[in-house]
């Protein structure tokens, strides 16, 4: 006869967690001390935000940043597909003016890029449409097309497009090819493939990187405050310049635009969990 083991298994305990309630400890002190200093520092001049948060000045200025993230966020979403057909595209021309395209947008900061296109005037004076070596047919002086509005919303929907057409060449390339063969198995014409098995999904699958940028893109409008476009900071910015009340000014635009992101990121997320549905995790 043979004996039969009947040693029971060793169990092993979780070692002790230390780290976790001290980094609790740590963060809990350093957000007393913030919340403190927020009340008791009269330095933050809290009586001069509360008389600006809603003033009709600020509020115009954050209309027009909304306006301009508006606008901006839509050509932009238009040259992002157009970029991501391009890069997709068989023809080999359109590939390479797509990619040149993306690596001006990845290599030129938008600051840079902005105050360039505002001073694009110095460089040509004068956009003039018509044949090669004859008369023009229309000529037109640059600043009176490149106004700070336009050298804003080129500025950021350049950078946007290329940014958003990598995003959705993703989405497209993540649907697996399988399904376009069954597609094309089923008698589907590419256009139908595209619309009704592509898209859907690439679309999905872009919606978060995508969402991400739009929002930078209203963190991004105030860039265009280099050029003296009236939105929100430049509004702030010539506040203070006659009030001297630099600190309270700028808090009114942080908060402002800390309201507008976490209510767009609550937006975002709302968004991707209702593209999600039908699709296991």
């Amino acid at each position: 006869m043979t004996m039969q083991s009947t040693a029971t298994p060793v169990q092993l305990l979780p070692r002790r967690d230390y780290v976790t309630p001290v980094l609790w400890v740590v963060l809990f002190f350093m957000v007393l001390g913030v919340v403190i200093n927020l009340f008791t520092n009269p330095r933050w001049r809290w009586d001069v935000v509360s008389q600006y948060i809603v003033s009709e000045q600020i509020l115009a200025g954050l209309a027009t940043t909304l306006w301009l993230t508006a606008l901006s966020g839509i050509v932009g979403i238009a040259i992002g597909l157009v970029t991501a057909a391009m890069r997709l595209s068989k023809r080999a021309p359109l590939r390479m003016i797509a990619s040149v395209y993306i690596a001006l947008s990845r290599a030129i900061p938008a600051l840079v890029l902005i105050l360039f296109i505002y001073f694009f005037a110095a460089l040509v004076p004068n956009i003039e449409i018509g044949l090669p070596f004859l008369p023009p047919l229309i000529s037109v002086p640059t600043n009176s097309v490149i106004t700070q509005f336009a050298a804003a919303v080129i500025g950021l929907t350049f950078i946007l497009g290329a940014h958003l057409g990598e995003i959705f060449r993703g989405g497209v390339l993540s649907v697996d090819k399988g399904q376009q063969e069954a597609a094309r198995a089923l008698g589907m014409p590419p256009s139908t493939t595209q619309l009704r098995v592509i898209l859907p999904q690439a679309i999905r699958v872009s919606t978060p990187a995508g969402a991400n940028d739009l929002i930078s893109l209203f963190k991004n409008t105030s860039l265009v405050s280099i050029i003296g476009y009236t939105e929100l900071l430049t509004t702030v910015q010539s506040i203070y310049a006659r009030t001297y009340e630099t600190i309270p000014l700028l808090l009114v635009a942080c908060i402002w635009y800390m309201a507008l992101t976490l209510l767009a990121m609550g937006a975002q997320r709302l968004l991707e969990r209702r593209m999600s549905r039908g699709f296991s995790r």
